[in-house]
């Protein structure tokens, strides 16, 4: 008897699956579909990227090739010439590479002289919320740097206090020039205090150390 009433209720359970199945069968193959279809999208847009990361990167080098060959002593036609690749890569490229471009580009400017068209792209990256933080600290460092002589001594600080904090990459550098604007505003004792701590700190770069204490000897320091 206990078997027949268990082949019952299979026979129950199946007929039930069944009806279920033929109400509510489109369901489950559109969600089978849907499935289906965003892992197709997906392995797409990763296609996609990949390809555009490819373009990206062979830009980005014949740019720095252009570049380079500036820097080799080449003629200013390629320093302009580079200048234009990169800001077309900055404009299109994914945006590593469009950060990149622009502090590539940034540089070239400066070599040139148009330092308001370097620190224009400087600020651009600085204040890039999608870029890497490193590299926008990297930004408000180099533009600092071309501001030092004469830019507003308020904002230059403004800029380089919080990198010269000890958990910045950059604490040094910025250190550095920290000391260089007191000694432009004539606060010696100052500089001198910023520039013994540079000394002495292990952290820092070598050559940013020995920078600091060839000035510190010059100041009588």
């Amino acid at each position: 008897m206990v078997d027949i009433f268990d082949e019952v209720d299979e026979e129950l359970r199946a007929e039930r699956a069944q009806q279920l199945l033929k109400r509510y069968g489109w369901l489950i193959v559109a969600g089978a579909l849907a499935i289906v279809g965003a892992a197709a999208g997906w392995q797409g847009w990763r296609w996609y990227e990949a390809r555009q990361d490819q373009a990206a990167a062979v830009e980005y080098l014949t740019a720095m090739n252009l570049a380079d060959a500036t820097a080799a002593g080449s003629s200013d036609a390629n320093r302009t010439a580079g200048i234009a690749a990169f800001a077309q890569l900055a404009a299109k490229a994914p945006d590593g590479y469009a950060t990149l471009a622009r502090l590539r580009e940034a540089a070239l400017k400066a070599d040139a002289g148009d330092l308001p068209g370097a620190a224009a792209l400087w600020d651009r990256v600085a204040g890039d919320a999608s870029a890497d933080p490193l590299l926008r600290d990297l930004a408000s460092l180099l533009w600092a740097q071309h501001q030092i002589d004469g830019g507003d001594p308020s904002l230059i600080e403004a800029r380089l206090k919080p990198l010269a904090s000890p958990e910045n990459p950059w604490h040094a550098l910025a250190e550095e020039q920290l000391a260089l604007l007191s000694l432009r505003q004539g606060k010696t004792d100052q500089a001198k205090t910023t520039l013994r701590r540079l000394a002495a700190d292990t952290t820092a770069p070598t050559g940013v150390r020995g920078r600091a204490t060839g000035l510190l000897g010059r100041l009588g320091g």
